[in-house]
């Protein structure tokens, strides 16, 4: 028997051809949008330049809308010709401890990763360590992930859940950071590491669940000094840099 043609057949053969070559245009094609990774040792010099976007990490502790320290994620990096030893140790003058042997691995890494530059990364340290140790004692575990390295991140739950167990809540309000100066810096294989010093002023106390004081005082500005060290692989896409040890340092 004769069948009579349906046009209908040709239309819906269009489409599905249309929507497949739709799909494969836009899948796997950047499109400028996509999010790149949080680097928190950017965020001073994004600070300065005054570029907070909505990709801003979130708040410190205590900080409400509008307060938010922009923290850039990540940008893509044009390759540099190889920098002389010389021109690559001239930018941490002042940023290293006076007889510290940390300025040849400085030169290493910046070698290494043509990225790598001492006023970003001493910028964003000092950011990092004052995020890092308002968000330990408001317990914001959300903002200390992605800053730390899991071991350490660990050690600071578990602190952070014994603290909550006994119902107590800790304050610390910085004063300044009066000094952040380079102890080390070294190039294992493909992983740099640097060990800053920093010695700032903060005021903490800890309070059981009536509010009173167990430990510190809120009338007494503290000397601190702390060596931290952060790490990152070298030729890794991904560009945080990591508090993997901390360390009490007079």
């Amino acid at each position: 028997m004769h069948q009579s043609f349906d046009p209908s057949i040709i239309i819906f053969a269009a489409l599905a051809v249309f929507v497949v070559w739709k799909l494969r245009s836009v899948l796997g094609t950047r499109t400028g949008t996509e999010r790149p990774p949080f680097d928190p040792f950017e965020a001073r010099r994004k600070l300065r330049e005054g570029k907070a976007g909505r990709d801003a990490a979130p708040p410190e502790p205590g900080r409400g809308p509008g307060q938010v320290i922009p923290l850039q994620r990540g940008e893509t990096r044009a390759v540099e010709p190889a920098r002389a030893a010389g021109d690559l140790g001239d930018q941490w003058r002042g940023l290293v401890e006076p007889g510290a042997s940390a300025l040849d691995g400085l030169v290493k890494i910046g070698q290494a990763d043509p990225g790598f530059s001492a006023a970003s990364f001493m910028g964003g340290a000092r950011s990092a360590y004052e995020m890092i140790v308002s968000a330990f004692a408001a317990g914001d575990r959300a903002a200390l992930k992605p800053l730390l390295a899991k071991d350490v991140y660990d050690g600071f739950e578990a602190a952070i859940s014994a603290r909550e167990a006994r119902l107590h809540r800790s304050e610390t309000t910085f004063v300044s950071t009066d000094t952040s100066l380079v102890h080390d810096a070294q190039l294992r294989g493909r992983t740099a590491q640097v060990t800053i010093r920093f010695q700032s002023k903060m005021i903490s106390v800890t309070r059981d669940s009536a509010g009173a004081v167990v430990d510190g005082s809120p009338d007494r500005v503290a000397e601190v000094f702390d060596l931290w060290t952060f790490a990152r692989e070298v030729d890794a896409r991904d560009p945080n840099w990591r508090l993997v040890a901390t360390e009490a340092g007079a």
